[in-house]
């Protein structure tokens, strides 16, 4: 009988779980968002709003019981920096399950699961099976035109500003090459009475 025993197993040793519900929550921390099946979401949401918790009391007691499921030195630092303070007002629930349909080579149920508030709030991805309305992605094309525009005014004003720079040093130079010749003529006729009087 398997009673009071709680947790899933994942068809793992109870090493490998460990170690890789370490590793998960230390990815989850670090990167804010990941994606899994489902089943190890579910578990992994228990051990990460644990660790957050942690983060929040600050005390050395809670560093270090941290420490032993947090093997990652910059996502230590946030976990004590900025979500301790993102979440001090929250008394629990710091993460959302997202499903996303399922995984191609094994039909495996997916899932994203991320942590709340984030600085990077994304629209959650589409739901399989749901279709976008041409109206909303008529609207989308319709501004990246406007900018395609713009792009094409500021390169048009580019060229327009070098051709008028361009007969400007046009009609400089031939001055120039007026003044050298002069000189060269004088350079000539000083050098060849040098000659004459040695």
């Amino acid at each position: 009988m398997r009673h009071l025993k709680s947790g899933r197993k994942l068809g793992r040793t109870s090493a490998h779980r460990k170690a890789l519900f370490r590793n998960m929550v230390t990815a989850l921390i670090r990167s804010e968002r990941i994606r899994t099946t489902l089943a190890k979401a579910k578990e992994l949401r228990s051990h990460v709003e644990k660790t957050i918790t942690l983060g929040k009391k600050g005390t050395l007691h809670a560093r270090r019981q941290a420490l032993r499921v947090v093997n990652d030195k910059e996502a230590f630092l946030k976990l004590f920096g900025p979500l301790s303070e993102r979440y001090s007002e929250r008394p629990g629930g710091y993460t959302r399950i997202i499903r996303v349909g399922n995984r191609r080579g094994d039909d495996a149920p997916m899932a994203l699961i991320e942590l709340v508030d984030r600085e990077e709030e994304a629209p959650a991805p589409p739901v399989k099976g749901k279709k976008e309305t041409k109206g909303k992605a008529k609207k989308e094309a319709a501004p990246k035109k406007a900018s395609t525009k713009k792009t094409e005014a500021k390169a048009a004003d580019k060229k327009k500003a070098t051709e008028d720079k361009k007969p400007a040093k046009k009609k400089a130079e031939p001055k120039k090459e007026e003044d050298k010749k002069p000189d060269k003529a004088e350079a000539k006729k000083k050098t060849a009475p040098k000659k004459k009087s040695s």
